[in-house]
């Protein structure tokens, strides 16, 4: 478990569909005044929600989700090291 909070979600491709959701929203959330009127603005809190809190969020959520089980962060002494983590190889 990593210490303070995690943005990232179980899996790329989950994590990919909900940046598509929620920027689709926000977009259709202010390209769709002009149609339909302020109504339209209800979309961005489904972006918002999509996104579990902002934009920025998510793209931290992003570097998160590419780079778990890949990166490992050690302390001690006062002393932070971030390190790749080897994994094995599979062979198919």
């Amino acid at each position: 478990m990593t210490d303070g909070q995690s943005f990232a979600s179980s899996s790329l491709p989950r994590h990919l569909v909900r940046g598509v959701v929620g920027f689709g929203a926000l977009i259709c959330s202010v390209a769709l005044v002009p149609v339909v009127g302020p109504v339209s603005l209800l979309l961005a809190a489904v972006g918002v929600f999509a996104f579990r809190g902002c934009p920025t969020c998510w793209a931290i959520g992003l570097a998160q989700t590419i780079s778990r089980g890949r990166l490992q962060r050690s302390c001690s002494d006062g002393v932070c090291e971030l390190k790749v983590v080897e994994r094995p190889r599979s062979s198919a």
